[in-house]
């Protein structure tokens, strides 16, 4: 592994770790490229600010820090600007013209809620049988994939199901094929499989294996010592090829830059 795309900061309130401390653990594992992808800011219609993500006004910061220590490391290590960040139709158009000229090269999507952060919204990952909920995931990350600015879905087996195995297998094969179709890359959560989460889940990914299509490990790091658990990684490796899943480290990040933002 020589690539990682998803690394986060204690920006998110919930991640340890300067910048500074991830491009330094990122360059001893040996490391050729590193995409910090923290979650990203989002502008609330009701002034809601998220506990878990940074907040609006901490953003430029960020991508100043990034920037500098971009030019510092350059002969080190390449160091990309990106945001993990979920897709809410009603807040999508604000959220955007955050983004404009922020300096964000990527985005990658992390649907942890279905459908909106309201009051009474449920964390993706905590087991549910609500198949309303089930659908308006597929729903969000199905929309948010055909905005053509998202670089690959992180952990898109989040959704923690627990209702009829049909229902699951149904509603996965057409977030499978919506995300195909669109050229969308998906990740093998190296976080989820260390911990022994409900992701990555065995169901999902038997869903994908069909379609022969390349996958990404992203660390999903929120500690600089966890930049290369090597044997989760080889554990992944060893899951996409069950599977028949190429692993890729190549990603296009040059998706907002051609959409203009």
């Amino acid at each position: 592994m020589k690539a990682n795309y998803h690394t986060h900061t204690y920006r998110c309130h919930h991640a340890v770790g300067t910048e500074r401390e991830y491009v330094e653990a990122a360059i001893r594992a040996g490391l050729q490229i590193l995409g910090f992808s923290d979650h990203s800011p989002y502008v609330f219609k009701d002034g809601h600010y998220s506990s878990f993500r940074m907040r609006p006004e901490e953003l430029p910061e960020y991508v100043l820090t990034l920037s500098g220590l971009r030019e510092e490391y350059k002969e080190q290590i390449q160091i990309h600007i990106g945001l993990e960040a979920e897709y809410y139709r009603e807040n999508w158009s604000d959220y955007l013209n955050l983004l404009k000229g922020s300096g964000v090269e990527y985005l990658i999507l992390g649907q942890h809620y279905a459908d909106g952060e309201y009051p009474g919204a449920e964390y993706s990952g905590k087991p549910s049988d609500d198949e309303k909920r089930l659908r308006a995931y597929v729903d969000s990350v199905l929309e948010g994939v055909n905005t053509g600015l998202f670089s690959y879905v992180a952990h898109p087996d989040i959704l923690n199901f627990t209702g009829e195995e049909a229902v699951y297998d149904s509603e996965m094969h057409r977030l499978v094929d919506g995300v195909f179709r669109a050229g969308v890359p998906f990740e093998i959560n190296l976080l989820g499989l260390r911990e022994r989460r409900s992701y990555p889940c065995e169901r999902f990914w038997k869903i994908l294996e069909p379609y022969r299509c390349p996958v990404i490990l992203g660390a999903d790091v929120h500690d600089p010592q966890w930049m290369y658990p090597a044997e989760t990684i080889e554990e992944a490796k060893k899951m996409a090829e069950a599977h028949h899943l190429g692993v890729t480290e190549q990603l296009d990040i040059t998706r907002l830059k051609k959409h203009g933002i």
